[in-house]
């Protein structure tokens, strides 16, 4: 199954996930996109999500997508061992987890920063990258 993570290129707690995600994601389930890119904004318009003033990360799974602490979960929960028993979360519902997702959303500029331009993967990671 294709799994395709759509994140903000410029927002530095973003690019840091994406970083830590990859150094976990052994087995290469996910490869990824910025929302700023071509390919995150066509994505974005099939889905019918905003194209600007990103709010979360979108988790795509076959013609399924995900946001915010529902994405983030199932994200983190792919990396076995104690990581699969934030599985267990998705249990409460999202309209109770997602607004603690939301103040860290919201803030993430003010709280840890924002780059002028996307970051760009390694040449070895670029694999792993929609161009």
């Amino acid at each position: 199954m294709q799994r395709i993570l759509l994140f903000d290129g410029v927002c530095n707690l973003c690019n840091r996930s994406v970083q830590f995600i990859i150094e976990r994601d052994k087995k290469e389930k996910f490869i990824f996109a910025s929302l700023q890119s071509d390919k995150g904004q066509e994505l974005l318009k099939k889905f019918g999500l905003p194209t600007q003033n990103f709010d979360s990360f979108v988790l795509i799974e076959e013609d399924k997508f995900y946001q915010k602490s529902t994405a983030s979960l199932r994200v983190f929960s792919e990396f076995g061992g104690l990581w699969v028993l934030l599985k267990v979360l998705l249990i409460i519902p999202a309209f109770i987890r997602n607004p603690f997702y939301s103040i860290i959303a919201n803030n993430r500029y003010k709280w840890f920063g924002k780059q002028e331009s996307c970051w760009l993967p390694t040449p070895e990671l670029q694999k792993r990258f929609f161009k």
